[in-house]
């Protein structure tokens, strides 16, 4: 998926973005926990990066847990930007963040950040080359030993797991009330505009981007989550 048509998408439904998944809530409440367990070992003034850091979900839950921890969240759509600083603002927990309006990158600092994060963002990059050219950048950004936690849509596409996991997904988003999630769309977007890649694979393209072993540490469906730490 083009960068223009990721941003043009993510603007769309910024504003419905929180209410339109709230109700799958439970999924990122367990990863979330799980990430600050990981996480533990850092530093009480640690500084995480949080990549496409969305309407600030992650950096919400975490600035909570870690009261020292400072966070840059870097978003290239302005308008969930907007909406992420809002909601940290409200929180009390904006003196303690800084917001960069683009891609990774783009942003110049001379932090090396103790941790990172990437939730559901690498999955939109298509390119396997890319990907893995993304994945070394977080790892340019960040200290020796720094963890970084990815999280992505994957799958083995055509596989009977697969189909059977892909029925339970989309069952699963309409009972959430998420109405316009279909097989056959879902299949569609997922063929285009979404790079499933079996979840060994993505590992592999983590360990040989500069960290050492990735862990899998997390599944619900079809989101995987793994950490690993710079090499």
């Amino acid at each position: 998926m083009s960068r223009e048509k990721i941003n043009d998408m993510f603007d769309a439904m910024a504003d419905s973005y929180d209410g339109q998944w709230a109700n799958m809530a439970a999924i990122n409440g367990a990863l979330h926990l799980q990430m600050s367990g990981i996480f533990s070992s850092l530093p009480h003034n640690a500084n995480i990066l949080c990549v496409g850091a969305g309407t600030g979900a992650e950096i919400l839950y975490l600035a909570d847990k870690f009261p020292g921890w400072q966070f840059t969240a870097v978003e290239p759509s302005t308008r969930m930007l907007k909406n992420c600083r809002r909601r940290l603002e409200l929180a009390g927990v904006d003196s303690r963040c800084t917001f960069h309006g683009g891609y990774l990158e783009t942003l110049d600092t001379t932090t090396r950040f103790d941790g990172a994060t990437a939730i559901l963002v690498s999955q939109f990059i298509l390119d396997s080359q890319q990907r893995e050219a993304f994945f070394k950048l977080i790892a340019s950004y960040l200290a020796d030993k720094g963890i970084f936690i990815c999280a992505d849509l994957s799958a083995t596409l055509g596989s009977d797991d697969y189909k059977s996991l892909l029925r339970a997904w989309v069952e699963m988003m309409n009972r959430a009330g998420i109405a316009s999630a279909n097989l056959q769309t879902m299949q569609e977007t997922y063929a285009s505009d979404v790079s499933l890649l079996p979840a060994q694979q993505i590992a592999t393209m983590l360990a040989s981007s500069g960290f050492s072993t990735a862990i899998h540490f997390y599944q619900s469906l079809l989101i995987h989550a793994w950490y690993c730490t710079k090499s």
